[in-house]
């Protein structure tokens, strides 16, 4: 079992190009089934969560490719099917 502070603190890296998303600040989970659904990405410009870009990357939980110790690899495309910026707050 890993918990949820041990997410938060690895860098989530995209398999596409390489580059560093951020961190994960957030979770979405499904109520009904208790399972993680996608998991959001905090713009690297926050600091603790202020003073940076309102977009979030939110990427589904299928779209983690590997939990390292370190880092978690996704698959991660700004046009790819599923994968979208978060918008709800606008």
């Amino acid at each position: 079992m890993v918990k949820v502070t041990e997410f938060q603190v690895k860098d989530v890296v995209n398999v596409s190009d390489g580059k560093r998303l951020g961190n994960i600040e957030d979770y979405e989970i499904n109520l009904t089934t208790g399972k993680i659904e996608a998991v959001v990405i905090g713009s690297a410009g926050k600091v603790l969560g202020f003073f940076g870009k309102d977009d979030e990357v939110v990427i589904p939980w299928r779209n983690i490719l590997k939990i390292g110790e370190d880092v978690i690899l996704v698959r991660y495309k700004d046009s790819g099917e599923g994968l979208q910026h978060d918008d709800r707050e606008e």
